[in-house]
């Protein structure tokens, strides 16, 4: 990686560098970042790292949280990625951040090896990081996700591509689209992809991501954007690539769902869905250079990644001690409606709160039958598209009343079986059919 970028780096990430000792600093007793040895295949000798709070909720979250060049997973987690570990302590999620080793502290995006599933570059031994975690901390499967800054956007947004069957969100600050930084000669640096000069129609962008999984023919995970519009680093055409790439991924056309500025100086168009958790969301930052991120963007990418769903937290959790599963929590019945025709369908899933409590804060799991794809969906988001899947709610239905109900449904392609799903749970608890 060439020498501009770190430096470049270095000097305008030198104000949250001062802040990584923060977490040293925290009392013996209470949760810290924790080194991982012996997590399995790492063939490029990556460190691992752990953030596990003081309570860990049953069957939790786990957040991938990737560094920048010439930065550190301490670094990190006590500078511009401390309002993730914050919220880590509040909601119970597990975090993992890689560490890169090389000398420019980068992450390989470049590398042939880099650029394809279990290809023996810096994916492999992340991957490895995230299945140590999945087993030790019994982590839910459908609430697997990602997000870095520079170097770890551009991870973030290649292991989507790489492992979509994994990740089920993604949120990429100051980044490119996966691939764009692919090289030939050795060099981890493509400077027509950081000077915003490698422009594709759409579809190319998608048919290079999904040339990472060969022969993958499932759902994508929801992307969150982020740029400036005065990044000099990595420039800012990059983030209408991403813009093309995952929009295509999942199917959806270049016009956006909804466009709103949640700060005066902010744009942030949806596609997909309207919603916190829309399908793929952009943020562009007028006036804003390669540093992210900036006041208060953590707090919408937290939400945007699920992780600030209410759950039970359960007894404290050290990395050699699992968090033990709870009781579930929910009360149910479900039912489900199917309209099919030739090779798609349409089902409307209603789910009902049989319990004494409000249910703040949901998520449906159900089994779709072989062959069938979500395509798209309405008042709740959907990860995977097939197989096992989780639908979780938006704002506007995230709470269910003792005795009330809510409504949800989706498209999919089908190959012949049109039933409806089933085996059906609600945060956990299994539903009893209606």
């Amino acid at each position: 990686m060439r020498r501009r970028l770190r430096t470049a780096l270095v000097v305008a990430l030198a104000p949250l560098l001062a802040v990584a000792g923060l977490l040293v600093a925290r009392p013996a007793a209470a949760a810290a970042l924790t080194q991982v040895t012996g997590f399995g295949a790492n063939p490029t000798n990556l460190r691992m790292y752990a953030y596990v709070p003081d309570r860990v909720a049953a069957r939790p979250a786990l957040l991938l949280l990737v560094h920048y060049c010439s930065g550190s997973a301490a670094a990190l987690a006590g500078g511009n990625g401390r309002d993730f570990i914050t919220a880590a302590d509040r909601y119970g999620y597990v975090v993992v951040l890689p560490e890169a080793t090389r000398t420019e502290k980068c992450f390989d995006v470049s590398s042939p090896q880099a650029l394809r599933r279990d290809g023996g570059g810096d994916s492999t031994g992340i991957m490895s990081m995230v299945g140590w975690a999945r087993a030790r901390y019994d982590v839910d499967p459908a609430r697997i996700v990602v997000s870095g800054f520079s170097s770890g956007a551009m991870m973030a947004n290649v292991l989507a591509a790489q492992y979509p069957d994994v990740f089920s969100a993604a949120s990429a600050f100051s980044g490119v689209p996966a691939g764009c930084f692919a090289t030939t000669n050795g060099s981890l640096w493509n400077s027509v992809c950081s000077g915003g000069n490698l422009i594709k129609p759409a579809q190319q962008w998608a048919d290079q991501a999904r040339a990472m999984y060969p022969g993958y023919t499932g759902g994508y995970p929801r992307m969150q954007l982020w740029h400036g519009t005065t990044d000099a680093t990595l420039a800012y055409p990059n983030f209408g690539e991403e813009i093309k790439q995952w929009t295509a991924l999942h199917g959806l056309g270049p016009n956006p769902a909804s466009t709103d500025r949640p700060q005066s100086s902010w744009t942030r168009t949806r596609y997909g869905a309207t919603g916190t958790r829309a399908t793929v969301e952009g943020v562009s930052i007028a006036g804003a250079g390669h540093v992210l991120p900036q006041a208060g963007q953590l707090a919408y990418a937290i939400s945007f990644l699920g992780l600030d769903v209410t759950t039970t937290p359960s007894s404290p959790a050290s990395p050699s001690t699992p968090a033990s599963p709870s009781t579930p929590v929910a009360a149910c019945t479900a039912a489900a409606s199917v309209s099919a025709w030739n090779t798609g369908l349409t089902a409307n899933l209603t789910v009902t709160n049989t319990g004494a409590a409000p249910i703040d804060g949901w998520s449906l799991g159900f089994t779709l039958p072989a062959g069938q794809t979500i395509t798209g969906g309405w008042n709740a988001t959907y990860a995977p598209a097939s197989g096992t899947v989780t639908a979780r709610n938006v704002a506007h239905n995230a709470t269910i009343p003792p005795g009330g109900s809510t409504t949800v449904g989706f498209q999919a392609t089908h190959s012949g079986d049109t039933g409806a799903p089933a085996g059906f749970t609600l945060n956990g608890g299994a539903c009893r059919s209606s």
